[in-house]
């Protein structure tokens, strides 16, 4: 359905002070009437919001001036670059840092050490690494999707995917000989990851028992094998255990007394192996296998912002709705013939808890995007010093109904099916330009705690490196952030746009494939990974990294993604749940903790890593270098991927979809893919290395094709020979 802004309705509140749209009051008055025993009315909370906004409404406005204003000089800086070059012509790197660091750009750190000491935080962000999703909020059906995708079955994962026989099932009838593929691999990887002792591999494996210890009294996972004989014959059965009998967590038997399932652990994460010999898959198992659960997204952040098409109150109020379900566990959304609900904590028999019982979540840690400084709606407008209703900052919109969805989870005080049992609550930000920035919105979450009677400290927040100015001053910014940061993260697209868009006067930059390999980039990683570690986060936050964006070719992620936890990433992005669960193998490969501690040793930053961050990706010479054939290659890769999420973000209001390439292989797509497509092609339009027709022409071209890429969508909005197309205009 093509998304329409509607026409604002609004009500007066907090003394005439706010216009707002009656649907945000409307959600607003639903959350607060839906919350139990809160201290929260709706004229506090519109109070102090307005309150907030005279406090802070100037000064997130006069941030942004500060942006252009350096930004200006920068660009006026490289105009006159023939004059700041060395005898070589090549590009001055020292004065260049001399020069930022005069404008302010660049921070001089503080040599007083920065020790992160956040407290509360969930053990999911503290101390296991894994998966992490980011799903967006305004469709309710993802969203649970998302937060259930805490447990993943791996021979699903594995059997429905590319990755056996490098394509997908053909038919819906189930292949034994493909299903004894996925046994296969799976032995592979238990005899990796929760080996048995003497070198006894699973494949031998005919039965699983459990029984007590004697001499502890504490239970133990005994294997029945066929003693390698390849047959069922107990005469030849030898028995086995674990190598490390720690691994073995706990056990579930059904109403028969039969072993149904067996909880294993390792690097933090659990394993769930499912016993059914009557099962259709089962049956097909030497042991009775039906199913292989791995705890695969750990967390996941609920996005209010790039993966959204949020364009008035109607969508913002969704969102909000939506976020505050989430937080209540109340949420559900129709699936064709069944209703998706949350999913309840999981139990098993154990030996290590007083009562004999562990408990683990049923669902994925939620965080919460809000959207960055820049953004302003309509949804709420306020009158300013000078007695006009302007626009608001939308994050602080933002940030008042995350803590007001956020108190359904609060009041559960840790207990039953509650999101943070730590009483936390999570917001993730976005966009920020360095340490300024970072001190606004730490002040902002202490201003909303006061507003809504939470301890100190309850607000934690997530810092997006995915801005120039952030990452060449992170240490500064989580100086500010030291009580409350619980996640740093990397994100090629949007930090890309950024490095485009703050050098566009130095020069031309390389297509974008050469800019992902670029110098700048691989220091950029190292950096964020280096400053967590040097700053104590490791233990209490995440170091993450960003997204596969194939969500078809989880091969490709099976392949390529485990460099994510070998650079010492705590997390890293997923497309989907099952994309969550393949992803989850490389954290059981490998301890990214112990790869940290080796990190720690071997590597520290310097000079010269700052020095390859701040290199900014040109071409050398002229654009000659670039041949006619790369310039439109890379024009036409541009202008289809603008088009093809255009087409939907506009077309259908949808903020986050799976968009064919121009190979027809399907990306994950959202607002950053603009940004980092339009920032290229402004930049080779402005050096002339392309013409504005040229690019006109590619429009109109490329239009066609996304059209026959979208033929079999009912809901496309065609764009090519279209007067008034809402989404190519």
């Amino acid at each position: 359905m093509t998304s329409v802004i509607s026409k604002q309705e609004y009500e007066m509140k907090a003394n005439n002070n706010l216009r707002v749209s009656s649907t945000i009051v409307n959600a607003a008055r639903d959350i607060i009437n839906n919350i139990d025993n809160t201290v929260v009315t709706e004229e506090t909370f519109w109070s102090t919001l307005y309150e907030t906004l005279s406090s802070f409404g100037n000064l997130n406005r006069s941030l942004l001036n500060q942006r252009n204003d350096i930004q200006e000089k920068i660009d006026q800086w490289h105009k006159e670059k023939n004059n700041n070059s060395n005898e070589n012509g090549t590009f001055d790197m020292k004065a260049y840092i001399s020069f930022l660091k005069d404008i302010g750009y660049l921070r001089q750190e503080n040599e007083e050490k920065v020790n992160i000491v956040t407290e509360n935080v969930d053990p999911e962000i503290s101390l296991v690494a894994g998966p992490q999703l980011v799903v967006p909020a305004d469709n309710a059906r993802y969203a649970l999707n998302a937060a259930n995708a805490r447990w993943g079955n791996l021979f699903d994962a594995l059997y429905g995917t590319n990755i056996i026989n490098s394509k997908p099932p053909q038919s819906k009838i189930y292949d034994n000989s493909r299903g004894q593929k996925v046994f296969k691999y799976c032995n592979a990887l238990l005899n990796e990851i929760v080996p048995l002792a003497s070198n006894v591999k699973y494949d031998d494996v005919v039965e699983f028992q459990v029984e007590k210890n004697l001499d502890n009294n504490d239970f133990e996972l005994k294997c029945i094998t066929t003693g390698n004989n390849n047959n069922n014959n107990n005469n030849n059965s030898t028995t086995a255990y674990l190598a490390n009998s720690a691994q073995f967590i706990g056990f579930k038997k059904n109403k028969e007394l039969l072993l149904e399932s067996i909880l294993l652990k390792n690097n933090g994460l659990h394993i769930i192996i499912n016993i059914d010999k009557n099962d259709t898959i089962g049956k097909t198992h030497n042991a009775g296998i039906k199913s292989i659960v791995l705890e695969a997204a750990v967390s996941t952040i609920i996005d209010f912002e790039d993966s959204v098409a949020a364009v008035d109150a109607e969508d913002k109020a969704n969102i909000y709705r939506n976020y505050a379900g989430l937080m209540k566990g109340d949420l559900s959304a129709k699936v064709r013939d069944f209703t998706r609900t949350l999913k309840g904590d999981k139990t098993f028999t154990s030996s290590s808890t007083n009562d004999g019982v562990i408990r683990l979540k049923g669902r994925s840690l939620l965080l919460c995007r809000n959207v960055g400084i820049h953004m302003y709606t309509n949804a709420v407008e306020w009158k300013d010093e000078n007695g006009n209703y302007t626009q608001i900052p939308e994050g602080v919109l933002d940030l008042w109904f995350t803590c007001l969805g956020g108190l359904n989870d609060l009041q559960k005080n840790g207990q039953g099916n509650c999101n943070s049992k730590c009483g936390s609550i999570y917001i993730v930000k976005p966009k920020m330009h360095g340490p300024d920035e970072v001190k606004f919105v730490i002040d902002l979450f202490e201003t909303a705690e006061k507003a809504f009677k939470i301890p100190q400290n309850t607000l934690k927040i997530g810092i997006m490196d995915e801005e120039r100015r952030t990452t060449v001053n992170l240490k500064e910014c989580l100086r500010h952030a030291s009580e409350r940061v619980v996640f740093i993260n990397t994100g090629f697209l949007d930090r890309t746009g950024d490095e485009i868009h703050t050098s566009m006067e130095a020069g031309i930059m390389l297509p974008k494939g050469q800019i992902a390999v670029a110098t700048w980039r691989k220091a950029y990683e190292a950096w964020n990974v280096d400053v967590g570690i040097e700053t104590n986060l490791v233990g209490k936050g995440q170091i993450g990294k960003g997204m596969w964006a194939e969500p078809d070719n989880l091969l490709g992620l099976l392949k390529t993604k485990h460099v994510h936890p070998l650079s010492g990433a705590i997390c890293a992005w997923v497309p989907s749940p099952t994309g969550a669960t393949i992803h989850a193998i490389h954290y059981h490969v490998n301890n990214v903790f112990a790869i940290v501690d080796r990190i720690s040793v071997l590597r520290e930053r310097n000079d010269r890593n700052l020095m390859d961050i701040l290199t900014p990706p040109l071409v050398s010479g002229s654009n000659n270098e670039l041949s006619q054939r790369t310039i439109e290659k890379e024009i036409n890769t541009a202008v289809q991927a603008i088009l093809g999420y255009v087409s939907r973000w506009v077309g259908q209001g949808v903020g986050c979809s799976k968009v064919p390439d121009l190979n027809n292989i399907g990306k994950m797509e959202d607002r950053a893919t603009l940004r980092i497509s339009s920032q290229l092609l402004a930049n080779w339009l402005h050096h002339k290395v392309c013409s504005e027709d040229q690019i006109k022409k590619a429009f109109e071209y490329l239009a066609t094709i996304v059209d026959e890429q979208n033929i079999k969508d009912n809901n496309y909005v065609k764009m090519s020979g279209v007067k008034n197309s809402n989404a190519y205009m």
